[in-house]
């Protein structure tokens, strides 16, 4: 009977102990559902970009993404699970596919049918800056836990509002997340004035930045989905093409303030070269 009552008493003092420790971890949505990548896609619609080209873009992010290289890469990695959401951004930014869990081809191509239901009209001026920190923000704010996070951002031309690209991305930096770009770079994408050569270079100089960070440049909208595709293969597999590797560099920080040039010298009606 004594050793009995012993037993009974162990097992009670190890199911209080279990019970003091339950409070102490937290419920699996706040812990957070680990995955390979966390994407954002930031997508330019400002002023300089037609209704067709803004169409194009939309469709070009669906062809890419119900890709089977795509798929491929996302069953090539660890998890084989991803999570992704797409942004469109001017001066400000609107969430148009919120995130979701990537993980089989059907969630693919939900997300690729998702971004076709509408197509919306351009916003004004191009903020670059503050199309970084939301990105970076919505990686904060999710409930997943990535092996790898990423803003892949593409656009027509520099930063000329909000905050300096420099002390943005430097923030993005900050918090472990890598910044890819996607110039545009081809012709006819808006108002000569606000043209700027060599937008690649400003991309590699002044935006993108982290761990394998890369640009994949457009010169002919013909190409575009076909370099998204490219692009997003890469993000999700983790790899950098050698050919195309433009690491952020440390040149005159003026050169990352001529968007805000051009658009002060256009306000005041003068010519500005940059």
């Amino acid at each position: 009977m004594g050793a009995s009552a012993d037993l009974l008493t162990r097992i009670f003092a190890a199911l209080l102990g279990l019970l003091l420790l339950w409070p102490q971890a937290a419920p699996a949505q706040e812990r957070g559902l680990e995955v390979d990548l966390e994407l954002v896609l930031l997508v330019d619609v400002s002023r300089s970009m037609s209704p067709a080209e803004l169409e194009l873009q939309r469709r070009g992010y669906a062809e890419a993404l119900a890709s089977d290289e795509v798929f491929q890469a996302i069953r090539g990695g660890l998890l084989q699970t991803i999570a992704l959401t797409y942004v469109e951004w001017a001066g400000g930014q609107e969430t148009v596919v919120d995130w979701r869990l990537i993980q089989s081809r059907a969630d693919l191509d939900a997300f690729a049918e998702a971004l076709t239901v509408r197509f919306d009209s351009s916003f004004r001026r191009t903020s670059i800056s503050s199309a970084l920190l939301y990105g970076s923000d919505r990686i904060g704010g999710n409930l997943y836990e990535g092996l790898r996070r990423v803003i892949d951002i593409s656009g027509d031309g520099p930063n000329n509002l909000g905050p300096r690209v420099l002390e943005a991305r430097a923030e993005v930096l900050s918090r472990g997340i890598t910044i890819n770009g996607l110039p545009l770079m081809t012709e006819g994408n808006g108002p000569s004035f606000f043209h700027l050569e060599n937008l690649d270079i400003y991309y590699a100089t002044c935006v993108i930045g982290g761990v394998g960070a890369f640009v994949v440049p457009v010169t002919d909208w013909s190409d575009f989905a076909a370099a998204v595709r490219r692009k997003l293969v890469l993000e999700i597999a983790g790899r950098t093409p050698p050919a195309r590797l433009l690491q952020a560099q440390a040149r005159d920080p003026r050169d990352c303030e001529v968007g805000e040039k051009i658009w002060r010298d256009f306000r005041r009606g003068q010519d500005f070269m940059p």
